[in-house]
């Protein structure tokens, strides 16, 4: 990576683009004309957002042509790979961050995450965020599923460091479905990540956007943050599929997409990436229904809607399971809160649930501390997990591929 000389150079460089630049054409961009920046919304999730995996394979490297790029197809904020396990990358430095700031960018890390070893784990997303990031971004896939543990260490670990309002997402597997065993319900309960960018691959999952997009949003709204969709532009989806991705986007909440990545996006996918989208799909209505949980469901849905049980007074044990006593506990829910008593959680159960702030279960234990004289003076709890974190995924919708 270059060093702050070579940093100062490209800020410098940066600033005698802007001062010379042409006016801009009558091609459309993302947010505007062509060298006109994105409007920036309230975080950095609410500029169109581009990815990049390896910076020298972008622009090789050139920070004012990643800039000029950028602004030319209408991308605000730019999110950068800053660690793999607890290993920090070191193309993402406070010179890189600065020198993107000054093109006009937000500058977001991003940081994949294995659940070996949490705590270096959280250790290098702070690191990030001390670098100057204006967001952080966990990559968390099939490496941590069943271990809500280690989920709980790092969310802990991580907020220690970064505070409770810095804006974290989670980019995951988006059909969560898939996934029962992946503790969504940590990643995104209280004190965890309040933004969602579902990995939303169309074309490398092998179906459509409008499908991709309903089975995605159908179970991701249960989370009760908002959704930034995360598309492709790699893997040959093209321009057309591209744009009307971003239709669908609008139809479904309209905040704004990100894109996967930039090293692999050709001209047809910045094309895209780049047009005027402002109008929904024609005469096409959202799925805004909730999936149905009932006796037999099992997974971390059915631990998220055990959490929220016990928030709003049910003797409910949170196990991932839904049995006998889930069932008890919601139907005397239904019944104080006036809704037909059957006993299984569907779209209008779970609207008033979710009015509920859920429990925020101990995974990850705790020691016991010691008083004077050596006594103990409370009960060390061990970690643990719920009975579904065993349970196998019923798919990989996205191949996850090699690994850097």
């Amino acid at each position: 990576m270059p060093g702050s000389r070579l940093a100062l150079l490209a800020i410098i460089s940066l600033l005698a683009i802007a001062s010379t630049a042409p006016a801009a054409s009558a091609s459309p961009g993302g947010a505007g004309e062509v060298g006109e920046p994105p409007i920036a919304g309230s975080t950095p999730f609410d500029r169109q957002g581009m990815w990049i995996w390896y910076v020298e394979r972008s622009e090789g490297g050139s920070i004012p042509r990643i800039v000029a790029k950028a602004r030319r197809y209408g991308i605000g904020t730019l999110y950068v790979k800053a660690g793999d396990g607890g290993h920090v990358w070191s193309q993402f430095t406070p010179s890189l961050v600065e020198a993107l700031h000054q093109g006009g960018l937000d500058v977001c890390a991003w940081q994949f995450v294995y659940g070996n070893n949490p705590v270096s784990e959280a250790k290098v997303g702070a690191a990030a965020v001390g670098d100057g990031a204006d967001c952080l971004v966990i990559d968390a896939e099939g490496d941590y599923e069943g271990k809500y543990a280690s989920a709980d260490r790092y969310i802990r670990a991580l907020r220690a460091r970064i505070g409770e309002s810095f804006p974290l997402s989670l980019a995951g597997f988006p059909y969560v479905d898939y996934h029962p065993s992946f503790p969504y319900s940590v990643f995104f309960g209280p004190g965890g990540a309040t933004y969602n960018q579902p990995q939303m691959y169309w074309k490398a999952i092998g179906t459509s956007v409008r499908n991709v997009f309903e089975h995605t949003f159908l179970f991701n709204r249960l989370w009760g943050h908002p959704i930034y969709p995360l598309g492709q532009t790699y893997g040959g989806a093209g321009r057309k599929s591209i744009q009307r991705f971003r239709r669908f986007g609008v139809s479904y909440e309209g905040l704004q997409p990100s894109w996967w990545d930039w090293q692999e996006t050709t001209t047809a996918g910045w094309q895209g990436v780049g047009a005027t989208i402002t109008d929904p799909v024609f005469g096409y209505r959202p799925v805004v229904a909730h999936p149905l949980l009932k006796r037999g469901s099992r997974g971390d849905l059915v631990v998220w809607a055990q959490e929220h049980l016990r928030s709003a007074g049910e003797q409910v044990p949170v196990t991932g399971v839904f049995g006998k006593i889930t069932r008890v506990a919601v139907r005397d829910f239904q019944a104080k809160a006036g809704l037909p008593v059957d006993g299984a959680i569907g779209t209008d159960t779970w609207r008033d649930l979710l009015r509920y702030e859920p429990v925020r279960w101990l995974w990850a234990g705790s020691r016991a501390r010691r008083a004077r004289g050596g006594a103990a003076a409370s009960r060390a709890i061990p970690p643990s997990r719920p009975l579904s974190a065993s349970l196998p995924a019923k798919g990989y919708e996205i191949d996850p591929g090699p690994r850097p």
